[in-house]
């Protein structure tokens, strides 16, 4: 006999719920401090083996790996906590609920299974997240310096390519400002400073950590897609195989219309709320780069344009299009390639995406 486990999981603690064959609650529990030794008790005490279910919410990671070290722990579910309505939309909604509504749903195997990168891919991933964080505190930090010489219209301002280069940097280090606005614009490129410093740091770690990725090399090929962006790719994806179609993919990356469809009427709305938004956030920041820099792409944008289509919405389909390339690239396991080989049609000569 096995019981099945649904763990309702917090920041401090945790509120597990176990149930037989037949629904019966065998065993309740609240986890303080999510104590290591509590969780095996738990497993422990209950004498028999479990199945075991947890939302991907809040460092899942953490306790994911923890429960998979448990002797009596048969199997780990990570559910996704977007498609468990029959918690979402409970009246009576507390943690023992939650806990009780997921042992159940893995007890009648209606879990909606999330994909669990091994610990080692996990760990590069957060490795690449670090480096985009830093780099949006940097953007913040530089529309400040923007805002504040902003508030001074009579400062004579030299044209520079990059306010944030060499001469740009000089000029900000030199500038008159009333005392309070020069020590405030100061402390802001102190910290400048500092992540540029820090970001320059990170590529580096991020060049010996992935710099033999097979994939991270081969979608790097794909315009637009740099040296940070690819093995991000890499990452999210994380086994291509597990994707049948590139249609698969796009929906995973959230490059997909809603769809909505009754009475024999079809709607199409907005792209998918749930999904990836690593992976979409990537490939749309590489359709910005490819549509400047490939001629392919660049057609490819502008025709969605020429249609009709909002900046927004034809770089959408653009980054859909380079998410199926991409997927054929890794399928085939070749380079990008610009034009087919003769008596070969690949993706980038396929017929235009409404």
């Amino acid at each position: 006999m096995s019981y099945y486990t649904g763990i309702d999981y917090h920041k401090h603690y945790s509120v597990a719920c176990t149930v037989d064959g037949q629904g019966r609650i065998i065993r309740e529990a609240r986890i303080n401090a999510n104590a290591p030794e509590a969780f095996e008790a738990y497993v422990k005490a209950l004498g028999a083996p479990c199945k075991v279910v947890m939302e991907a919410c809040w460092n899942w990671g953490a306790l994911y790996d923890l429960l998979e070290g448990i002797e009596g722990v048969e199997d780990v579910a990570l559910s996704n906590p977007a498609k468990n309505r029959i918690i979402a939309e409970s009246m009576n909604k507390n943690d023992k609920v939650d806990a009780h509504a997921l042992a159940t749903l893995l007890r009648g195997n209606f879990i909606s299974r999330v994909h669990v990168p091994a610990p080692a891919v996990r760990a590069r991933k957060n490795l690449l997240r670090q480096r985009l964080w830093l780099t949006r505190l940097r953007t913040m930090t530089r529309n400040r310096i923007h805002s504040l010489i902003d508030r001074h219209p009579r400062v004579e301002r030299p044209v520079f390519t990059d306010l944030f280069g060499k001469r740009g940097l000089s000029w900000l280090n030199r500038i008159k400002l009333p005392a309070g606005e020069r020590a405030v614009l100061d402390d802001e490129l102190q910290l400048h400073a500092l992540l540029q410093t820090q970001v320059k740091t990170m590529e580096e770690r991020i060049g010996k950590a992935l710099g033999s990725n097979r994939v991270a090399r081969r979608l790097q090929t794909l315009p637009g897609v740099g040296g940070v962006l690819a093995p991000l790719i890499a990452l999210e994806i994380d086994k291509p195989e597990r994707f049948e179609t590139a249609d698969k993919l796009c929906a995973y990356a959230g490059l997909v219309p809603t769809t909505h469809a009754s009475g024999g009427k079809i709607t199409h709305g907005d792209i998918l709320p749930f999904c990836n938004k690593w992976l979409r956030w990537a490939f749309v920041e590489a359709a910005w780069t490819a549509v400047a820099c490939s001629d392919y792409f660049g057609r490819f944008y502008k025709r969605h344009r020429a249609r009709g289509k909002l900046p927004n919405n034809a770089i959408i389909i653009t980054a859909r299009r380079m998410a199926k390339i991409a997927w054929q690239m890794l399928h085939e396991k070749r380079d990008y390639m610009p034009a087919p080989p003769p008596g070969k049609t690949l993706s980038p000569a396929a017929p235009e995406e409404s």
